[in-house]
């Protein structure tokens, strides 16, 4: 059994949704977030008053899946994000799970 873990905007939320559908995610989780990118200047004069230029409404979804369908998933994803060439990709990881009482 696998953790497929994506992390996306919220706008790419139904990219996410049909390309769990296409790899035959069928049970996942969605929870809101915000993300975070810390690319402001050193210079804090420039910062003052400390805009949130640098916060994204944004999503993490994660499924505990097979291998194949997890592999499946990232294949996909990596896919839409060469075809895509936005400046905020789908981001996408497969951690091992040692043991579980559920067996997808």
């Amino acid at each position: 059994m696998k953790l497929l873990f994506v992390t996306c905007l919220q706008d790419f939320k139904t990219d996410v949704m049909k390309i769990f559908h296409e790899a035959r995610v069928k049970v996942f989780s969605v929870s809101e977030t915000t993300g975070v990118k810390d690319e402001h200047d050193t210079n804090l004069l420039d910062d003052w008053f400390g805009n949130k230029d640098g916060e994204y409404d944004s999503l993490i979804l994660f499924s505990f899946t097979s291998g194949a369908t997890a592999a499946e998933a990232m294949r996909l994803i990596k896919t839409y994000n060469e075809e895509a060439g936005n400046r905020f990709p789908i981001r996408a990881f497969i951690l091992p799970v040692e043991d579980s009482n559920y067996l997808p």
